[in-house]
């Protein structure tokens, strides 16, 4: 278990190096398709899903995807936090119904943990890329 969990560090890692030194347009689709195949690859195997667990499970992950997305931006952070922990709640039951209570609620953390790794990732692979002069072109 340790040997998968550090395998999929390295290669989140390594991914995200990759992705820091990639700036070219239309790469941030590329960036987006890696990222989410490395949390699918991630919270497949926190959670242990078998096949039949994994093909109940992503629908209804898309689907709360899709309403987590659709909280509008424009309102209070609060009332939009709100809005985020409601949608959770309400999908609690399915994933319950699917993995049982104990690994629902690891995989509630385990999203968490994701979204935090991945963007201390990011911050130090800023923190760490050199800057570029901005060059400007004087007539």
């Amino acid at each position: 278990m340790k040997k998968y969990i550090l395998l999929f560090s390295l290669l989140l890692a390594r991914t995200l190096a990759v992705h820091a030194q990639d700036d070219q347009p239309g790469d941030d689709a590329k960036k987006q398709e890696r990222i989410k195949a490395l949390y699918v690859a991630y919270i497949t195997q926190q959670l242990q899903l078998n096949p039949d667990e994994a093909q109940k499970f992503w629908p209804v992950h898309a689907q709360l995807e899709s309403e987590l997305k659709s909280v509008r931006s424009n309102i209070p952070e609060l009332d939009k936090q709100q809005s985020i922990l409601n949608i959770k709640k309400r999908y609690q039951e399915n994933f319950n119904r699917i993995l049982g209570a104990n690994r629902c609620e690891r995989f509630f953390r385990m999203d968490g943990d994701f979204k935090h790794k991945l963007l201390e990732k990011i911050r130090n692979n800023r923190q760490n890329k050199p800057m570029r002069p901005k060059t400007r072109m004087r007539l």
